[in-house]
């Protein structure tokens, strides 16, 4: 069966020609009027039916949600809002749709909060909101690829399994093929983990990092982008315990250059949406609009979507030291009165979303770079500055966001990486591969990871992370 799709037809000048087209019914008015949506486009085809065209038993089965098969006549539409219509002369049911059991579900044509929707998640794609927010993905996913394909980057596909803990938290998914509820012991009655399925403990990964420093070591610069896991019990619209992960890596590249990767990184996959995906963009913008019609103003978006978007592409991001940031949050307003739920009293203090978001949105009004960060309050495998309390740590904060990116120049002196692995209490056993890497050839190398998800929420306007992954995983949650 050959079928055009719905966006190709809307696009097509070959009138009076005959065409086929499936989809799903989206409306069917006055036993005349049929809108087809086959996920294409946001848009739909209206076909339109001629008198006695069709038997009486099949335009009863023409319900919403019901998948059929229409072929017809392109002809120059007659009504308002669509340039052309297909004129119907043959009709397929592929799978009905009872019209009473889709009035339970959210394909019925009433509007429906996206808590409802998530609880449908196997059906939301079939919405207008959903729909546009998964082509983007695609889209952005493949403007990804694209950019560090374009730039002589190699994909790597690190472990899913592995039994390193690249952030050194804790916050791991243990993967084990044990009895839990009979597990081998020890002689110290301890879980003996030399008897499960690797020989010894393992979890899901959450992060690709440090295996991708290593081919970074013999490739010079990759990629990856592959899902990561978090075992963190955070229920915020900002976490996910399963996500996807872009992390590239590059040697003989120091910060300055890691944060260059990054800006322009960025400033390409939101052009490419731009470029790609205007008429899903619109609509999220003009949902956008009508939902700050219900908020009071101070609550309200200060750009259209598609503006907050040009903004990003037309202006440089703020690069600010940790050090400086500080300061401007102690004198700010919210911290004075006291308005932030985390005051800030002294250097050292670990940012939260609020003084973040802070940053980006009331103080610079822009992107913001920040660097140089505490040493004690990141990660063991950042490279210590010559004051001894600093790394050469960047994270990258967008309006609405927060951190989008989080990166550093690695830490490429083994004296120095094992001091610090030591203070940490990391086993230089667990990771005697990584500090091969100092040891046959080191250099100044650098990277960065962005939670993917974040970047697609910026783009679509969303203010949820579950609302931008087609299944998400929270605690307390892996239906579906």
């Amino acid at each position: 069966m050959k079928h055009t799709k719905v966006v190709d037809v809307l696009k097509s000048d070959k009138l009076l020609q005959p065409v086929t087209i499936s989809g799903w019914v989206r409306s069917f008015r006055n036993d005349r009027f049929i809108a087809i949506n086959d996920g294409s486009t946001i848009n739909t085809i209206q076909c339109v039916l001629e008198d006695n065209i069709i038997d009486q038993k099949t335009l009863e089965r023409i319900n919403v949600g019901a998948a059929i098969i229409i072929t017809g006549t392109l002809v120059e539409s007659e009504g308002k809002g669509q340039r052309v219509e297909i004129k119907v002369s043959e009709i397929h049911i592929e799978g009905d749709a009872d019209p009473e059991e889709v009035k339970l579900t959210i394909l019925s044509p009433k509007r429906h909060s996206l808590e409802k929707l998530r609880e449908q998640a196997h059906l939301r794609v079939r919405t207008n909101t959903f729909g546009a927010i998964m082509r983007l993905r695609s889209k952005l996913s493949f403007a990804v690829h694209e950019y560090f394909q374009k730039n002589d980057f190699y994909y790597v596909h690190t472990p899913i399994i592995t039994g390193s803990d690249a952030e050194g938290a804790g916050e791991a998914f243990k993967v084990t093929n044990m009895d839990l509820k009979n597990p081998p012991k020890d002689e110290n009655g301890e879980v003996d983990y030399s008897k499960d399925f690797f020989g010894r403990e393992a979890n899901l990964t959450v992060s690709g990092q440090l295996e991708g420093e290593t081919y970074a070591m013999g490739l010079g610069q990759i990629y990856t982008f592959g899902p990561t896991f978090r075992a963190e019990n955070s229920n915020t619209s900002r976490h996910l315990s399963e996500f996807w992960m872009i992390e590239p890596e590059i040697a003989f590249c120091d910060l300055d250059g890691n944060m260059d990767l990054a800006e322009d990184f960025i400033k390409y996959v939101i052009q490419f949406a731009l470029d790609n995906c205007m008429d899903d963009l619109e609509f999220l913008e003009n949902r956008l609009v009508q939902e700050d019609k219900s908020k009071p103003q101070a609550e309200r978006a200060e750009m259209l979507l598609r503006d907050k978007l040009k903004f990003v592409l037309d202006n440089n991001f703020k690069r600010v030291s940790y050090t400086e940031a500080i300061e401007i949050l102690k004198n700010s307003k919210p911290n004075k009165k006291k308005k932030f739920k985390y005051p800030i009293e002294e250097w050292g203090a670990d940012l939260q979303s609020e003084h973040e978001r802070f940053l980006v949105e009331k103080h610079f009004k822009c992107p913001v770079i920040l660097f140089d960060y505490p040493a004690d309050i990141k990660s063991f495998y950042m490279r210590l500055n010559e004051d001894g309390k600093t790394v050469r740590a960047m994270d990258i904060l967008f309006p609405g966001i927060g951190e989008i990116v989080g990166g550093s120049q690695r830490e490429e002196r083994l004296d120095v990486l094992k001091q610090k692995m030591e203070a940490l209490n990391i086993p230089e056993e667990d990771l005697w591969w990584y500090l091969d890497t100092r040891r046959f050839g080191t250099c100044t190398h650098s990277g960065f990871g962005l939670g993917f998800e974040r970047l697609v929420l910026f783009v679509t306007g969303m203010s949820n992370i579950r609302d931008v992954i087609p299944y998400p995983r929270t605690p307390l949650n892996a239906e579906f």
